[in-house]
């Protein structure tokens, strides 16, 4: 059984956000299914994915199977056919990575690896050289992003089935300024294939912060209503994932199992919680710490809560943690009752993850003077790089069951290299308007004063 010390649970883990690990866990299939469906460009977006929907599902019941093809990609194949690159567990090695970076010690923390997975592989689609190979390291474990780009297509067709209770969302948002960018139409197709991305073309004005807002409000079914303040003068692109989790319990808590208790926190001062009583059916004892795993209605989803021992802190313990070693205390769960008691809470997170992304390696894509993006585009006010990469996040656990989104802003920026000259017109000067072709002046002047 678990330990607990007067209805007292010590620092609980949600591991590490059921979108993220558990995604990660469940894996996904080396099959691609056959979509490749043109769409004309002049027609809706919406209108085509749900005639093809029904096309494909009159296709699958005639046939009476769901059949799959082998991709006819460039998918790197060992002898046991089976990817060169096993990326179910480099998922779940960057999830915790990516935790253990972006967690506040001492505060609640929460982050969706998929999330971010996916706003950083579309991006990575338009890096080339150091950058990409520094993305395709941290991302595919060294693998391509042309193989990395397969197994999301795949693993988000298989976590979006019909009757799931995860959704995901991309989108591409760029500036219209075609005087000042331009956008590699092979990286917009590319993402559009791969990650279902929406495109839009917008002028990067107030207006586009609303629509960005009301775009993730949607995905994110309103528990992330805001997701950017503003759009700076240098701000180029925005790439956006969103994600929704909304699942009932597999037993829901009667209220005959929700009870008054005590939570002790991080800094020992005990809380008043509504604890749930349950019995679960998959206890993990690992050494330094136990847990239990709760499943989700149909258990296509679980709820893993790992509880370090006395005597080792949550911080000490996370800080321990692999992905390898996730996967393992997961796998070796022991299939016997235990008597769990899980608190009520419902809480949200924000982050800027930038600093913990060039921890994990990515050095240059954050370099205005050395970010490589030249297969994104290309801006005449200077060379395009990530700005910022932006994390909400939201979770509610409750009787019923867990609800949880997030969603994951990368902003790409254009500048110069580092300048080692200006000029301030703050005093008077000489101007002279030119023919670009024979350099013929059209206008010379003096500014002496500024007239008001």
């Amino acid at each position: 059984m678990v330990k607990f010390k007067k209805f007292c649970v010590r620092g609980l883990i949600v591991v590490v956000t059921i979108t993220g690990v558990l995604f990660s866990v469940i894996g996904c299939s080396t099959k691609i299914s056959n979509t490749n469906t043109v769409i004309d460009e002049n027609t809706d977006k919406e209108t085509n994915k749900e005639t093809n929907k029904e096309t494909n599902k009159e296709t699958e019941e005639e046939k009476g199977v769901n059949q799959e093809v082998e991709t006819n990609t460039d998918l790197k194949i060992n002898d046991n056919n089976q990817p060169e690159v096993d990326f179910t567990k480099q998922a779940v090695g960057f999830s915790v990575e990516l935790f253990k970076k972006t967690r506040k010690p001492s505060e609640n923390s929460l982050v969706s690896p998929i999330s971010v997975l996916m706003a950083l592989s579309m991006t990575a689609n338009g890096a080339d050289g150091i950058t990409r190979e520094e993305m395709q390291q941290l991302l595919a474990s060294g693998d391509s992003i042309e193989n990395l780009n397969i197994y999301l297509d795949t693993c988000r067709k298989q976590l979006i089935s019909k009757d799931s209770k995860l959704s995901l969302a991309n989108s591409i948002w760029f500036r219209d300024d075609k005087d000042r960018l331009t956008i590699e139409q092979e990286f917009l197709q590319t993402n559009e294939k791969y990650y279902d991305a929406e495109i839009f073309e917008v002028p990067f004005n107030k207006t586009t912060v609303d629509d960005i807002n009301k775009w993730v409000d949607k995905h994110t079914q309103g528990m992330i209503p805001h997701m950017v303040d503003t759009l700076d003068n240098d701000s180029i692109m925005c790439l956006i994932n969103a994600v929704v989790f909304d699942a009932e319990w597999e037993n829901v808590y009667t209220k005959d199992k929700v009870f008054n208790g005590t939570f002790t926190n991080s800094n020992g001062i005990e809380q008043d919680v509504q604890m749930m009583l349950s019995n679960e059916y998959s206890y993990i004892d690992e050494g330094n710490v136990t847990g239990f795993i709760k499943n989700y209605k149909d258990k296509q989803y679980s709820f893993v809560a790992l509880l370090p021992n006395e005597g080792i802190s949550v911080d000490e313990y996370v800080e321990s943690l692999t992905g390898e070693n996730l996967l393992s205390v997961i796998e070796s769960a022991q299939s016997t009752t235990v008597m769990t008691r899980l608190p009520k809470f419902e809480y949200d997170y924000e982050i800027e993850m930038n600093e913990a992304l060039e921890k994990l390696g990515l050095q240059t894509a954050f370099d205005v003077n050395h970010a490589d993006f030249s297969k994104l585009g290309s801006s005449k006010e200077g060379n395009i790089f990530i700005g910022r990469v932006l994390h909400k996040s939201y979770i509610a656990v409750d009787e019923l069951g867990t609800k949880a989104s997030a969603a994951t802003e990368v902003e790409m920026r254009d500048g110069s290299a580092l300048i080692e000259y200006s000029v301030t017109l703050d005093r008077p000067f000489v101007y002279v308007i030119i023919d670009n072709t024979t350099k013929l002046p059209i206008f010379i002047g003096t500014v002496m004063d500024i007239v008001s």
